[in-house]
């Protein structure tokens, strides 16, 4: 039998190189999250969902607010607090129906 003919030695790996390759995986992770590719799609639904529901909140509580502050002023009360509160909520579920009709970037 013969025996295989003795090679070269494999050279020992370099400390460099391996220190590069760590350095190269964290900053490419790192650029990834601060670009907000490594976003999951969870992540994405929960912010529509707090996008909506912040979307209503503002909505009702912008009309009801100007509509109370002006009924007090103008002595109309409650009518523009229902007339403005009632603009609020269709202005809120109008920019709602937008959002929910988005593409997906």
């Amino acid at each position: 039998m013969a025996e295989p003919e003795p090679g070269p030695d494999p050279l020992p790996e370099d400390a460099r190189l391996s220190t590069l390759d760590e350095r190269l995986r964290r900053a490419t992770s790192e650029e990834a999250r601060r670009s907000g590719e490594g976003a999951s799609a969870s992540s994405e639904g929960y912010r529509l969902g707090n996008r909506v529901l912040a979307e209503l909140i503002g909505g009702m509580v912008g009309g009801a607010v100007i509509g109370g502050t002006l009924d007090y002023f103008l002595g109309t009360s409650p009518w523009l607090l229902l007339v403005l509160l009632a603009l609020g909520i269709v202005s809120a579920f109008r920019n709602i129906i937008r959002l929910s009709g988005k593409r997906p970037e």
